[in-house]
């Protein structure tokens, strides 16, 4: 290795300056907002919120849409910022948009089911969006968890929908390509319940965070080119205010999600059940289009793409987004051509 004293100092030095740089530029920024697409609270149960984003023109579809996001994340992704917003981008393009809203579960509610939160949670917020907006059936948007329980909702109440749109959803667990599907299957969930009773937020975040570890360097590393730069600090901060914001996870529905579908692939074999009824999919006869992340590191395509046989379904497409799990919410991608690709795939199907 050479000695270059001279370039260690000016190397410093130029560090220094972003430092300062970057001490300046945040001593504009004031409340870091995420989520920030006019909507208001139209439906409350227990922690479970409904919200219907507000439009200034009639959808073109007057069927309504209703989506759901994963519980282990806060659904705010999915309306970063104005220009990296996968909801305003639908709401632009002519639907008429109401979102879950998990909550944030505590102890008290360790004993939730996923029978809580499809037969109760969920199928009661589809009945108030039927009931609100007059209509038999709505569409039915899931994300990554959410699009999971969403396939499981429609094999168990296809009468209610007209179609399912499902991003980045795992459903076959069988895989081993991915870290996350090696970890789930050894486990011991039981113990982990029966010790903790509710899951922390901050316990799932980092095992995410071992997926790929080096983003975590490349992505601290490379924030310091942008320290000077406004825009591309406020972007930054967005998204580390909503991976920091970690709602805890109810244990018996962990419980469940963990052993059903991670380790023993009851959903995709027609083994599964729920509240006493199995779910064969077969039943989710609904029109289905299927998004996928082409370069997905945390749910494998080999997860996702075996539903389109599996399903009832008659009128299916997938849709491959070139990109990771994340970017096919806030990427550039996102806004150019999926939202307008989505939207219109669901207004034709009104």
């Amino acid at each position: 290795m050479n000695w270059n004293p001279a370039g260690m100092m000016e190397e410093l030095i130029s560090t220094s300056q972003k430092l300062a740089n970057g001490y300046e530029t945040l001593e504009q920024i004031g409340t870091v907002e995420v989520g920030t697409t006019p909507k208001e609270m139209v439906w409350q149960r227990d922690h479970v919120k409904v919200f219907h984003y507000k439009r200034d023109t009639p959808p073109k579809c007057k069927t309504p849409v209703l989506v759901s996001f994963a519980m282990l994340n806060r659904h705010d992704v999915l309306d970063l910022q104005s220009d990296r917003s996968l909801m305003k981008k639908l709401l632009d393009e002519g639907l008429d948009i109401y979102i879950m809203d998990w909550g944030y579960p505590t102890k008290a509610d360790r004993y939730e089911t996923m029978e809580d939160y499809i037969d109760g949670y969920m199928n009661d917020a589809v009945d108030f969006v039927r009931k609100s907006n007059k209509v038999d059936k709505i569409h039915k948007m899931g994300i990554c968890q959410g699009g999971t329980y969403s396939m499981i909702y429609a094999s168990l109440y296809p009468e209610k929908l007209q179609s399912l749109t499902t991003y980045v959803a795992p459903y076959d667990f069988s895989t081993n390509s991915c870290m996350l599907y090696k970890w789930t299957k050894y486990i011991d969930v039981d113990t982990m319940i029966d010790s903790i009773g509710t899951v922390p937020g901050e316990l799932i975040d980092s095992a995410f965070g071992m997926l790929k570890p080096s983003m975590n360097i490349s992505k601290y590393l490379g924030v310091m080119d942008s320290l000077d730069d406004k825009d591309k600090l406020m972007n930054f901060l967005r998204m580390e205010k909503w991976k920091g914001d970690l709602p805890a996870i109810p244990g018996e529905m962990y419980r469940k999600y963990i052993k059903d579908l991670f380790r023993d692939n009851k959903l995709i074999k027609g083994e599964m059940e729920l509240g006493g009824r199995k779910i064969d999919l077969k039943k989710m006869t609904v029109p289905f289009l299927n998004v996928y992340a082409t370069d997905d590191n945390i749910i494998p395509n080999e997860s996702t793409l075996p539903i389109m046989e599996a399903i009832g379904s008659k009128d299916k497409k997938e849709y491959p987004f070139p990109g990771g799990h994340i970017g096919v919410f806030v990427g550039g991608k996102s806004q150019k051509e999926l939202g307008p690709a989505v939207a219109k795939w669901v207004i034709e199907r009104c």
